[in-house]
């Protein structure tokens, strides 16, 4: 029994905390990300990654970086600024929820 608690302690730890975003709102606030990571998040310029299909926790902590300055890019730094956690998650659940 008690491996089987510490397997769901530690299954629970490796995906990692649930995310909270709305897809439909990450849509909507997704147009300014389409000019380089394409218009259903899938880039049609190589320097620029693909968002669709990834990990909403991934997308979070990347935008939360770009605006604290933990991860420096002159692009993405001032389009993070702008963004809320709100408006992280959203546009991660939008993102994740693509193909």
């Amino acid at each position: 029994m008690k491996k089987l608690m510490l397997a769901v302690a530690a299954s629970v730890v490796m995906a990692g905390p649930a995310m909270a975003g709305d897809a439909a709102a990450g849509k909507a606030r997704a147009a300014m990300c389409a000019a380089c990571h394409g218009a259903e998040g899938i880039s049609a310029v190589p320097m620029y990654p693909n968002l669709a299909g990834q990990k909403e926790a991934y997308i979070v902590k990347q935008l939360k970086d770009f605006k604290s300055g933990a991860r420096k890019d002159p692009v993405m730094a001032p389009m993070a600024m702008g963004l809320s956690d709100a408006d992280m998650e959203n546009l991660a659940a939008y993102f994740a929820s693509l193909k």
